[in-house]
This record gives C-alpha cells, sequence and structure tokens, in this order.
C-alpha cells in the first residue's frame, strides 16, 4: 500500500528524517517507550495498513501497545525507511494531563514560580493549541477535576504526539523541554493543584475539593 500513498506524504529534508530519527532514539534511551506513527499525507495521515480508515494522528502499528519500544536499535529502524510521526504510549513512564492553551500557559507560569522543584516536568504544545504536562503515572485526576471537560488524562491505552512530530498544522514543539526539565517528571498531584488553582482563577466552576482522608478511586486514561 506504500507504493500508493508514498508520493503524496510530506516531503521532509535528509536532515529532518534524521532528525526524527535521532530524537525518537533520545527519548527510547531515557526509558520512554516509542511507538511509530502515521506519516502525514497532505492534511490526512497514512499507515500504510490495508483498509485503515483512520485519517488523523495515529500509530502506524496495529499492536503498537505491544510493540512500543525503548530498545534504540528498534526503535532506529522505524525512522529508517519512513517519516513516522513519533508516538509516546502514555500510562508507562508518564502519565499525560492534557488542556488549552489559555490554562495551560497560567499553569506553566504558575509551576515555574512554584515553590515545589517536583511540580517542574516536561510540557509539550501542539500546534493546535493543546497543551500536554507530562506527570508521574498512575494517579488518577482529583475529584474536582474528574468531570471538568478542560483537563483530559492520558494513562494506560493512550499516546501522544511528540516533538517534533509534524501535524497539518504544524510540528509538535516544547514549551519546557525534558532537558530542561532534566528528564525528571512532577509529582501529579502537584500539578493538578496547580490546574485547579488556574481554572478556579478563570472563573471555572469544579465539583467540592477532596475530603481530608479521600482517596480519589483509579480510573482507565484516555
Amino acid at each position: 500500500m506504500w507504493g500508493t500513498v508514498g508520493p503524496h506524504v510530506v516531503h521532509l529534508s535528509p536532515l529532518e528524517r534524521v532528525r526524527l530519527r535521532r530524537i525518537a532514539v533520545r527519548y527510547a534511551m531515557h526509558g520512554w517507550e516509542v511507538t511509530p506513527g502515521a506519516c502525514l499525507a497532505r492534511s490526512r495521515f497514512v499507515c500504510g495498513r490495508a483498509g485503515c480508515p483512520t485519517v488523523g494522528a495515529h500509530p502506524a502499528l496495529e499492536n503498537w501497545e505491544l510493540a512500543a519500544s525503548t530498545d534504540p536499535a528498534r526503535v532506529a529502524t522505524w525512522w529508517r525507511s519512513r517519516p513516522h510521526g513519533v508516538l509516546l504510549p502514555t500510562g508507562r513512564a508518564f502519565d499525560v494531563l492534557e488542556m488549552p492553551s489559555y490554562l495551560g500557559r497560567h499553569v506553566l507560569d504558575a509551576i515555574s514560580d512554584h515553590p515545589a522543584d517536583r511540580a517542574r516536568g516536561p510540557v509539550a504544545v501542539t500546534p493546535s493549541g493543546r497543551w500536554m504536562f507530562l506527570v508521574r503515572p498512575g494517579d488518577p485526576l482529583r475529584p474536582e477535576l474528574d468531570h471538568c471537560f478542560h483537563v483530559v488524562r492520558h494513562g494506560v491505552g493512550s499516546w501522544i504526539p511528540a516533538p517534533p512530530t509534524r501535524l497539518p498544522e504544524g510540528p509538535v514543539r516544547w514549551a519546557l523541554a525534558p532537558e530542561q526539565a532534566r528528564w525528571r517528571l512532577p509529582d501529579s498531584y502537584l500539578v493538578q493543584k496547580v490546574m485547579v488553582d488556574a481554572l478556579r482563577a478563570t472563573g471555572v466552576a469544579l465539583t467540592a475539593d477532596l475530603l481530608p482522608g479521600q482517596l480519589p478511586l483509579p480510573r482507565r486514561g484516555f
């Protein structure tokens, strides 16, 4: 099938292709599992799988959850022949808290001023303005955020497009790169507390606070 879609795949220079491969390998070397994403072809994505109906960004491999790897050699082979997107499965090395740009900028500014360094970690931004905060995995959303449509938690069974993956609107970028955060992941509940404060500051109504001694129930990420 690649023969029929190949001519329409967005052209990347040899340097850009090498950069994609090197960055995917670097994520793997730091213990972040990587899986190849479908290739951008004009305004849609193609994965080469016969009959695949998905036109948005998606994994190139049908069994991507099992195939995702931290093996640098295996990861490198995926980018030798195709300009795949770089996808990072969530719920493993990290979870992701995703939100719109107006909230993401506010939260990042608040985290930068936060006295606890444990709240600072990598933050990726899509060209359409979705901010993705990488946090330690396993913690569910606080009750105040559980039914708030402004915040989405990506856990087991989900993934995010990682920089420098190119989407139709442009490339994904880092607002706070892993190197700047020394590849450390922040405490999820510290970041969520900042999010709650930011939402309330913008006038968004939230559910009641967590009562003392009450623990949130685990839930599967989106």
